[in-house]
Protein backbone atom coordinates (compact mmCIF):
# COMPACT_ATOMS: atom_id res chain seq x y z
CA UNK A 1 0.00 0.00 0.00
CA UNK A 2 1.37 3.42 -0.94
CA UNK A 3 2.03 6.03 1.74
CA UNK A 4 -0.12 9.09 2.32
CA UNK A 5 2.23 11.28 0.29
CA UNK A 6 2.32 8.96 -2.71
CA UNK A 7 0.14 9.07 -5.80
CA UNK A 8 -2.40 6.25 -5.85
CA UNK A 9 -4.13 5.44 -9.14
CA UNK A 10 -6.76 2.91 -10.22
CA UNK A 11 -7.65 3.12 -13.91
CA UNK A 12 -9.80 0.72 -15.89
CA UNK A 13 -11.75 0.40 -19.14
CA UNK A 14 -15.21 -1.15 -19.59
CA UNK A 15 -15.48 -2.46 -23.20
CA UNK A 16 -19.11 -3.46 -22.63
CA UNK A 17 -19.99 0.21 -22.03
CA UNK A 18 -18.56 1.58 -25.28
CA UNK A 19 -15.03 1.42 -23.85
CA UNK A 20 -15.88 3.75 -21.00
CA UNK A 21 -12.72 4.82 -19.15
CA UNK A 22 -12.75 5.36 -15.38
CA UNK A 23 -10.18 6.71 -12.96
CA UNK A 24 -10.06 6.76 -9.16
CA UNK A 25 -6.94 8.55 -8.03
CA UNK A 26 -5.22 10.40 -5.26
CA UNK A 27 -2.60 12.77 -6.67
CA UNK A 28 -0.05 14.46 -4.45
CA UNK A 29 2.95 14.89 -6.71
CA UNK A 30 1.21 14.83 -10.08
CA UNK A 31 1.02 18.01 -12.15
CA UNK A 32 -0.75 17.74 -15.51
CA UNK A 33 0.70 19.71 -18.41
CA UNK A 34 -1.81 21.53 -20.59
CA UNK A 35 -3.60 19.00 -22.81
CA UNK A 36 -6.93 18.26 -24.45
CA UNK A 37 -9.35 15.31 -24.46
CA UNK A 38 -11.14 13.95 -27.49
CA UNK A 39 -14.16 13.16 -25.33
CA UNK A 40 -15.77 14.42 -22.13
CA UNK A 41 -14.13 14.21 -18.70
CA UNK A 42 -16.63 14.34 -15.85
CA UNK A 43 -15.82 13.66 -12.22
CA UNK A 44 -16.22 14.58 -8.58
CA UNK A 45 -13.66 15.67 -6.00
CA UNK A 46 -13.59 13.47 -2.89
CA UNK A 47 -10.81 15.14 -0.89
CA UNK A 48 -8.23 17.92 -1.20
CA UNK A 49 -8.50 20.48 -3.98
CA UNK A 50 -7.68 20.56 -7.70
CA UNK A 51 -6.63 23.75 -9.46
CA UNK A 52 -6.83 23.89 -13.24
CA UNK A 53 -6.95 26.49 -16.00
CA UNK A 54 -9.86 26.03 -18.38
CA UNK A 55 -11.71 28.25 -20.86
CA UNK A 56 -9.73 31.35 -19.91
CA UNK A 57 -10.05 31.14 -16.12
CA UNK A 58 -8.48 29.41 -13.14
CA UNK A 59 -10.80 26.94 -11.47
CA UNK A 60 -10.64 25.48 -7.97
CA UNK A 61 -12.52 22.22 -7.39
CA UNK A 62 -12.98 21.29 -3.72
CA UNK A 63 -14.65 18.25 -2.09
CA UNK A 64 -18.16 17.69 -3.41
CA UNK A 65 -17.57 19.72 -6.57
CA UNK A 66 -18.08 18.31 -10.05
CA UNK A 67 -15.18 19.00 -12.41
CA UNK A 68 -15.79 18.95 -16.14
CA UNK A 69 -13.80 19.28 -19.35
CA UNK A 70 -15.43 19.19 -22.78
CA UNK A 71 -13.75 17.84 -25.94
CA UNK A 72 -11.03 20.00 -27.48
CA UNK A 73 -10.63 22.44 -24.58
CA UNK A 74 -7.06 22.79 -23.32
CA UNK A 75 -6.57 22.48 -19.56
CA UNK A 76 -3.96 21.57 -17.00
CA UNK A 77 -4.22 20.35 -13.40
CA UNK A 78 -2.32 20.53 -10.14
CA UNK A 79 -2.92 20.28 -6.41
CA UNK A 80 -3.93 23.44 -4.56
CA UNK A 81 -1.92 22.36 -1.51
CA UNK A 82 0.49 19.69 -0.26
CA UNK A 83 -2.54 17.55 0.58
CA UNK A 84 -3.09 16.84 -3.10
CA UNK A 85 -6.52 15.83 -4.34
CA UNK A 86 -8.61 12.69 -4.68
CA UNK A 87 -11.24 12.32 -7.37
CA UNK A 88 -13.32 9.91 -9.41
CA UNK A 89 -13.43 10.53 -13.16
CA UNK A 90 -15.43 9.31 -16.15
CA UNK A 91 -13.83 9.67 -19.59
CA UNK A 92 -16.62 9.44 -22.15
CA UNK A 93 -16.59 9.35 -25.93
CA UNK A 94 -18.58 12.25 -27.38
CA UNK A 95 -21.03 9.86 -29.00
CA UNK A 96 -22.20 8.73 -25.56
CA UNK A 97 -23.31 12.27 -24.71
CA UNK A 98 -24.89 12.63 -28.16
CA UNK A 99 -26.80 9.38 -27.68
CA UNK A 100 -27.93 10.40 -24.19
CA UNK A 101 -29.12 13.78 -25.49
CA UNK A 102 -31.00 12.07 -28.32
CA UNK A 103 -32.61 9.62 -25.88
CA UNK A 104 -33.64 12.53 -23.66
CA UNK A 105 -35.21 14.71 -26.34
CA UNK A 106 -36.08 12.21 -29.05
CA UNK A 107 -34.02 14.25 -31.55
CA UNK A 108 -30.66 13.33 -33.09
CA UNK A 109 -27.52 15.37 -33.66
CA UNK A 110 -27.69 17.82 -30.74
CA UNK A 111 -24.42 17.77 -28.83
CA UNK A 112 -24.94 19.31 -25.38
CA UNK A 113 -22.61 22.15 -24.35
CA UNK A 114 -21.39 22.82 -20.82
CA UNK A 115 -19.76 26.15 -20.07
CA UNK A 116 -18.38 25.72 -16.56
CA UNK A 117 -15.38 23.66 -15.49
CA UNK A 118 -16.54 23.43 -11.88
CA UNK A 119 -20.16 22.75 -10.93
CA UNK A 120 -21.64 22.78 -7.44
CA UNK A 121 -24.57 20.38 -7.31
CA UNK A 122 -24.55 18.09 -4.27
CA UNK A 123 -27.27 15.80 -5.59
CA UNK A 124 -25.55 15.28 -8.93
CA UNK A 125 -22.10 14.94 -7.34
CA UNK A 126 -23.35 12.23 -4.99
CA UNK A 127 -24.96 10.41 -7.91
CA UNK A 128 -21.73 10.56 -9.95
CA UNK A 129 -19.78 9.15 -7.02
CA UNK A 130 -22.35 6.40 -6.39
CA UNK A 131 -22.36 5.26 -10.02
CA UNK A 132 -18.56 5.35 -10.20
CA UNK A 133 -18.22 3.27 -7.02
CA UNK A 134 -20.75 0.75 -8.34
CA UNK A 135 -18.93 0.34 -11.64
CA UNK A 136 -15.61 -0.07 -9.83
CA UNK A 137 -16.92 -3.29 -8.24
CA UNK A 138 -17.69 -4.77 -11.68
CA UNK A 139 -20.26 -7.31 -10.42
CA UNK A 140 -23.45 -5.62 -11.60
CA UNK A 141 -25.53 -7.07 -14.47
CA UNK A 142 -24.89 -5.33 -17.78
CA UNK A 143 -28.46 -4.02 -17.91
CA UNK A 144 -27.89 -2.29 -14.55
CA UNK A 145 -24.55 -0.80 -15.60
CA UNK A 146 -26.09 0.62 -18.77
CA UNK A 147 -29.13 1.92 -16.89
CA UNK A 148 -27.00 3.71 -14.31
CA UNK A 149 -24.76 5.31 -16.93
CA UNK A 150 -27.67 6.42 -19.12
CA UNK A 151 -29.53 7.85 -16.14
CA UNK A 152 -26.39 9.67 -15.02
CA UNK A 153 -25.78 11.24 -18.43
CA UNK A 154 -29.37 12.24 -19.13
CA UNK A 155 -29.72 13.72 -15.64
CA UNK A 156 -26.47 15.65 -16.02
CA UNK A 157 -27.53 16.99 -19.41
CA UNK A 158 -30.97 18.03 -18.19
CA UNK A 159 -29.52 19.83 -15.15
CA UNK A 160 -26.39 21.48 -16.55
CA UNK A 161 -26.33 21.74 -20.35
CA UNK A 162 -26.38 25.36 -21.51
CA UNK A 163 -29.34 24.65 -23.77
CA UNK A 164 -32.02 22.79 -21.85
CA UNK A 165 -33.29 20.02 -24.09
CA UNK A 166 -37.03 19.34 -24.16
CA UNK A 167 -37.73 15.96 -22.56
CA UNK A 168 -39.68 13.59 -24.73
CA UNK A 169 -43.08 12.64 -23.27
CA UNK A 170 -42.99 9.21 -21.68
CA UNK A 171 -46.50 8.12 -22.62
CA UNK A 172 -48.17 4.98 -21.25
CA UNK A 173 -47.00 2.04 -23.33
CA UNK A 174 -48.19 -0.70 -20.99
CA UNK A 175 -47.75 -3.39 -23.62
CA UNK A 176 -44.05 -2.58 -23.95
CA UNK A 177 -43.61 -2.87 -20.19
CA UNK A 178 -45.30 -6.27 -20.25
CA UNK A 179 -43.02 -7.40 -23.09
CA UNK A 180 -40.00 -6.25 -21.08
CA UNK A 181 -41.19 -8.12 -17.98
CA UNK A 182 -41.73 -11.32 -19.95
CA UNK A 183 -38.30 -11.03 -21.56
CA UNK A 184 -36.62 -10.54 -18.17
CA UNK A 185 -38.51 -13.51 -16.70
CA UNK A 186 -37.47 -15.72 -19.62
CA UNK A 187 -33.79 -14.67 -19.81
CA UNK A 188 -32.99 -13.81 -16.17
CA UNK A 189 -30.00 -16.17 -16.15
CA UNK A 190 -28.26 -14.26 -18.99
CA UNK A 191 -26.29 -11.04 -18.74
CA UNK A 192 -28.41 -9.21 -21.33
CA UNK A 193 -28.03 -5.51 -22.06
CA UNK A 194 -30.44 -2.61 -21.76
CA UNK A 195 -30.02 -2.07 -25.48
CA UNK A 196 -31.12 -5.65 -26.14
CA UNK A 197 -34.14 -5.27 -23.86
CA UNK A 198 -35.11 -1.96 -25.47
CA UNK A 199 -34.88 -3.43 -28.96
CA UNK A 200 -37.28 -6.21 -27.98
CA UNK A 201 -39.76 -3.55 -26.85
CA UNK A 202 -39.15 -1.31 -29.89
CA UNK A 203 -38.39 1.65 -27.63
CA UNK A 204 -35.34 3.77 -26.85
CA UNK A 205 -33.44 2.79 -23.71
CA UNK A 206 -34.27 6.04 -21.93
CA UNK A 207 -37.97 5.76 -22.80
CA UNK A 208 -38.14 2.16 -21.60
CA UNK A 209 -36.45 3.07 -18.32
CA UNK A 210 -38.99 5.83 -17.69
CA UNK A 211 -42.17 3.92 -18.47
CA UNK A 212 -40.97 0.74 -16.74
CA UNK A 213 -40.24 2.64 -13.53
CA UNK A 214 -43.49 4.60 -13.75
CA UNK A 215 -45.51 1.43 -14.28
CA UNK A 216 -43.84 -0.91 -11.75
CA UNK A 217 -42.09 1.47 -9.38
CA UNK A 218 -38.65 -0.04 -10.08
CA UNK A 219 -36.29 0.01 -13.11
CA UNK A 220 -35.70 -3.12 -15.21
CA UNK A 221 -32.49 -4.11 -13.43
CA UNK A 222 -34.24 -4.05 -10.04
CA UNK A 223 -37.01 -6.23 -11.45
CA UNK A 224 -34.35 -8.59 -12.82
CA UNK A 225 -32.87 -8.91 -9.32
CA UNK A 226 -36.29 -9.81 -7.90
CA UNK A 227 -36.86 -12.45 -10.59
CA UNK A 228 -33.43 -13.96 -9.92
CA UNK A 229 -34.03 -14.07 -6.17
CA UNK A 230 -37.45 -15.67 -6.65
CA UNK A 231 -35.89 -18.42 -8.77
CA UNK A 232 -33.04 -18.80 -6.27
CA UNK A 233 -35.52 -19.38 -3.44
CA UNK A 234 -37.17 -22.13 -5.48
CA UNK A 235 -33.83 -23.85 -6.07
CA UNK A 236 -32.75 -23.47 -2.45
CA UNK A 237 -36.02 -25.05 -1.36
CA UNK A 238 -35.04 -28.07 -3.43
CA UNK A 239 -31.77 -28.37 -1.53
CA UNK A 240 -29.49 -27.17 -4.31
CA UNK A 241 -26.03 -25.89 -3.34
CA UNK A 242 -25.18 -22.20 -3.08
CA UNK A 243 -22.68 -22.48 -5.94
CA UNK A 244 -25.24 -24.15 -8.20
CA UNK A 245 -27.96 -21.60 -7.38
CA UNK A 246 -25.65 -18.62 -7.91
CA UNK A 247 -24.63 -19.92 -11.33
CA UNK A 248 -28.13 -20.93 -12.41
CA UNK A 249 -29.64 -17.55 -11.52
CA UNK A 250 -27.02 -15.43 -13.28
CA UNK A 251 -25.06 -14.02 -10.36
CA UNK A 252 -21.34 -13.32 -10.70
CA UNK A 253 -20.33 -15.54 -7.78
CA UNK A 254 -21.58 -16.88 -4.45
CA UNK A 255 -20.55 -13.74 -2.56
CA UNK A 256 -22.47 -11.47 -4.93
CA UNK A 257 -25.46 -13.81 -4.80
CA UNK A 258 -25.46 -13.80 -0.97
CA UNK A 259 -25.36 -9.98 -0.80
CA UNK A 260 -28.15 -9.56 -3.33
CA UNK A 261 -30.29 -12.24 -1.67
CA UNK A 262 -30.01 -10.56 1.74
CA UNK A 263 -30.87 -7.15 0.23
CA UNK A 264 -34.20 -8.53 -0.98
CA UNK A 265 -35.11 -11.05 1.73
CA UNK A 266 -33.35 -9.76 4.83
CA UNK A 267 -31.60 -13.08 5.50
CA UNK A 268 -28.71 -14.97 3.94
CA UNK A 269 -29.42 -17.72 1.38
CA UNK A 270 -27.78 -20.25 3.71
CA UNK A 271 -30.13 -19.35 6.55
CA UNK A 272 -33.12 -19.38 4.18
CA UNK A 273 -32.13 -22.84 2.93
CA UNK A 274 -31.75 -24.17 6.47
CA UNK A 275 -35.16 -22.83 7.51
CA UNK A 276 -36.85 -24.30 4.47
CA UNK A 277 -35.21 -27.70 4.96
CA UNK A 278 -36.10 -27.78 8.66
CA UNK A 279 -39.73 -27.01 7.96
CA UNK A 280 -40.19 -29.25 4.95
CA UNK A 281 -42.44 -32.28 5.41
CA UNK A 282 -40.52 -35.55 5.64
CA UNK A 283 -40.18 -37.47 2.41
CA UNK A 284 -42.04 -40.76 2.22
Amino acid sequence: MSGENEDQVNYWIMPELNHLELLHAKYVKQSFAKHIHEGFAIGVIEAGALRFSYRGKTNIATPGCINLVIPGEAHDGTALSEEGWTYRMFYLESKLLEQAAAELSGKDGRMPFFADGVIKDDTMANFIKRVHCSLEKAVLPLVEQESMLLTLLTEFISRHARERLPVKTAGKDHRAVQVAREYIEETYDRNFSLRELSAVCHLSSFHLLRIFRERLGVPPHAYLKQVRIKRAKELLAKGRSMAFVAQETGFTDQSHFARQFKQITGITPKKYSNIIQENSPPRI
